[in-house]
């Protein structure tokens, strides 16, 4: 086996069970996630002041943490978006029935734009470790 072959399978490798981390990493945000947006009253120490920027920190940690914890083959950016959408609305649509919240349509784009840096923030990461040294250029397909 050459060294470029033998370096492919140990960086796949090492990719493999890094996803084992970021499948762990994508519960555990979800369930923060949930729970931050379902609570009555949130602990005040995890708010940024703004909460458009909470929307959109929760949503790129989930996208960026989707991308990254499924093989390239599974992790379709269009999926995960429709997915994650579905998901922001679903707890606007929950947020009207718990007290003291309210929905607000506007969450639900500061919910998209986060989504959108979440997978743009993880394509560049996977194309930075699959060709390090190289320019990242878009993809023509």
């Amino acid at each position: 086996m050459s060294d470029g072959a033998s370096s492919r399978m140990l960086l796949a490798r090492r990719v493999l069970a890094a996803r084992r981390g970021w499948r762990a990493l994508l519960g555990l945000l979800w369930l923060a996630v949930s729970y931050l947006a379902l609570t009555p009253d949130p602990p005040p120490q995890i708010d940024t002041g703004w909460d458009k920027a909470n929307h959109i920190l929760a949503f790129a940690s989930l996208a960026g943490a989707a991308m990254l914890a499924f093989s390239p083959a599974r992790s379709k950016p269009a999926v995960i978006a429709a997915l994650l959408v579905v998901y922001g609305i679903l707890i606007e649509v929950l947020q009207s029935f718990v007290p003291g919240r309210t929905a607000d349509a506007a969450d639900v784009v500061a919910d998209a734009v986060g989504i959108a840096l979440g997978l743009l923030a993880a394509w560049w990461l996977l194309h930075a470790i699959a060709a390090p040294g190289k320019q990242l250029e878009p993809d023509p397909n």
